[in-house]
């Protein structure tokens, strides 16, 4: 992967252990058979409450966010966040009824102090320390495909007998809609 260093190349019984450096990196990075886990620090993250999953409902948040990092806020300012991933992160009910989603950039730990957004929806949010299970996959990120990928996710850990949050899960996109080829998209599932 990208960014990363490789600080222990030994084979553990099944996983391989890297340690990321960079800050939106893990800090430990198992690779199993058919997912990774990783482990993040805290970070923090611009987000705005979406009103579904689907693409419109998506580029509607996108364009929120990507309009406040350029010069749409209080200040005037350009916010220099790292907006890749973007995160797609939705919350079931448990009785498996509505659904919360909402969108999210990465900003850097330099940038301490933001702006005030002009669109009251758009907030600053942490991401406290957690342990995260990943699956990863090509191609343009769709609630099809994402859904596809969370299924082998949850099978494949349930598989694996670890335990997760069921009812929260992340997608989590590299990439802008102007890449055509090569693109890298996530499913992220906090363990529980």
């Amino acid at each position: 992967m990208i960014g990363c260093e490789s600080l222990e190349n030994e084979t553990l019984d099944s996983p391989i252990l890297l340690v990321y450096r960079k800050s939106l990196h893990p800090t430990l990075h198992l690779h199993w058979q058919d997912f990774e886990e990783r482990a993040y620090q805290v970070s923090r993250w611009i987000t705005v409450d979406s009103q579904g999953v689907s693409d419109h409902d998506v580029k509607a948040g996108f364009t929120k966010l990507w309009d406040y990092t350029q010069w749409d806020n209080k200040a005037g300012e350009h916010v220099n966040t790292h907006t890749w991933p973007a995160l797609i992160s939705t919350t079931e009910v448990e009785d498996g009824g509505e659904k919360h989603a909402s969108l999210s950039f990465y900003v850097a730990p330099e940038d301490t102090v933001l702006p005030t957004p002009n669109d009251a929806s758009i907030r600053n949010e942490t991401m406290p320390a957690c342990t995260i299970y990943v699956r990863t996959f090509s191609g343009f990120l769709s609630e099809y495909n994402f859904q596809e990928n969370l299924k082998k996710l949850r099978d494949a850990l349930t598989q694996a007998g670890k335990a997760f949050d069921s009812h929260r899960f992340i997608a989590a996109g590299y990439e802008g809609p102007w890449t055509l080829i090569g693109r890298h998209n996530e499913v992220w599932i906090h363990a529980a």
